[in-house]
């Protein structure tokens, strides 16, 4: 029975190519492939910021926001603060009530005052508010990176003054959008 086996190893050995019983794996298959996930697409995500403009902002549920707002992971509304010297430890009164209490504000200021920015933290603090002050365009990255993590975040948005490095299609592209937002039926 032993000599068979040998026999037939030998066989085997000259008749065919020797081939491994481990399967190479190529790098985009398996379980560590790389994938991509578009936050603002996802229905259980929650709001996300898709678009900013000097006129307000646009949001994953597609909600055209206009104005300054304030924007939770479920809920947006409407912020009465117009520029960042406006933004004092009353106006930010509303996110101290919040139940349950959020971890962390992100407060977008129109422009890059560095004097306006400290005020608005030292306006945060006196509330009693966790606060990450940057400007509008660096906010709204922060808020939806955060808010997709599943964190307790709010965001306080005042649009920017200008956009920098518009091209015509952008800007044909928020003049049209401008129009048909007031060009829309209320109804």
């Amino acid at each position: 029975m032993l000599s068979s086996t040998i026999a037939r190893a030998k066989l085997l050995k000259h008749a065919s190519p020797v081939v491994s019983a481990v399967r190479s794996k190529a790098a985009y298959e398996g379980d560590g492939k790389t994938t991509v996930r578009v936050i603002n697409q996802e229905e259980d995500a929650g709001l996300m910021i898709d678009t900013y403009a000097t006129y307000g902002f646009k949001l994953n549920n597609g909600l055209t926001v206009l104005g300054p707002m304030a924007i939770f992971p479920r809920t947006v509304m409407s912020w009465q603060v117009t520029e960042a010297a406006e933004v004092t430890q009353q106006s930010l009164m509303l996110f101290k009530l919040l139940v349950p209490k959020i971890d962390l504000l992100v407060i977008g200021l129109e422009a890059k005052h560095r004097e306006r920015a400290d005020r608005v933290r030292r306006a945060a603090a006196a509330a009693g508010l966790n606060v990450e002050v940057l400007p509008t365009e660096h906010a709204c990255s922060t808020f939806n990176f955060l808010n997709s993590e599943g964190r307790s975040v709010a965001g306080a948005l005042i649009p920017p003054l200008f956009i920098s490095n518009m091209s015509p299609d952008d800007m044909l592209h928020t003049k049209l959008h401008y129009q048909d937002v007031f060009n829309k039926p209320i109804w």
